[in-house]
């Protein structure tokens, strides 16, 4: 199943499911227990398909993307956080900071992993009975403030308002056989810029669930970015980096496109 959850023309929030014409049918309940209405949805604005209890990131975690950095291939899961406010809906833009600002904001097309139920201590033979579904991720990133100006600490460049867009939809566990088997991209003002497949990651989706639940309990809602390929724009020569006017496109096959502008904060 394809759920966006949405606005309707009163302005309250609900869940539906795309059908293979295009319609959307109306759900009724909560996320994690959603029916089927058999009522059109009137969707006026479409919102990040999940509001993240937590976003768990993973960085360094694509081959090509650990040589095009010239980074060694960590041995354990390199772990970094973003706020619940860096949330971004699809077609809503990319703030550019300017009270701590940045020159050097980079785009990152990520696969990411939405958990459906409390686990802790899973194995990774069953670790993808606890996923809810997938959908695309922009793991926007301030390179200065990551590498330079956060303490050596990653978290500063990450998790500025609207550096985590989601969307457009929610794809089940079900609709995805393999997701380490999935076609990534960003297409940056009509231009490919990342284009490679998720059987590069180093960890693949079952090993980073076991490891981020070791000893550590994930809630429903919880986010997973699983990190990206290369070709991102710090790695490019000249380097590319957002600037204001720019489109930015996150696209997943199986999943659909994720589209935000980008602006300057104000």
């Amino acid at each position: 199943m394809k759920i966006v959850r949405f606005l309707d023309f009163q302005g309250a929030v609900h869940y539906a499911s795309q059908q293979a014409d295009g319609a959307y049918e109306l759900l009724s309940g909560g996320l994690f227990n959603l029916q089927p209405t058999g009522k059109p949805a009137g969707i006026t604005k479409l919102l990040a398909p999940v509001e993240p209890s937590a976003f768990w990131c993973i960085g360094l975690n694509y081959r090509r993307h650990a040589e095009e950095t010239k980074a060694q291939i960590p041995e354990y899961p390199v772990l970094f956080f973003k706020g619940p406010n860096a949330l971004q809906h699809p077609g809503e833009p990319i703030a550019l900071p300017r009270h701590l600002p940045s020159d050097s904001v980079d785009f990152e097309c990520e696969l990411a992993v939405v958990i459906g139920r409390k686990c802790k201590n899973v194995c990774r033979a069953n670790a993808l009975d606890y996923v809810l579904g997938y959908t695309c991720a922009n793991d926007v990133s301030a390179r200065d403030w990551q590498i330079r100006k956060g303490g050596s600490q990653w978290c500063r460049g990450k998790t500025f308002d609207t550096f985590a867009p989601l969307g457009p939809c929610l794809v089940t566990r079900d609709e995805i056989a393999d997701p380490n088997q999935l076609g990534i991209r960003t297409i940056l003002n009509g231009e490919t810029m990342q284009d490679w497949n998720t059987n590069d990651m180093i960890f693949d989706i079952p090993t980073l669930i076991e490891f981020l639940s070791g000893s550590t309990t994930l809630l429903p809602g919880t986010v997973i970015l699983t990190g990206t390929p290369h070709g991102v724009g710090m790695a490019r020569r000249p380097r590319v980096y957002l600037k204001p006017g720019d489109s930015v496109t996150v696209e997943i096959d199986g999943i659909g496109a994720l589209t935000n502008p980008v602006v300057e904060e104000v």
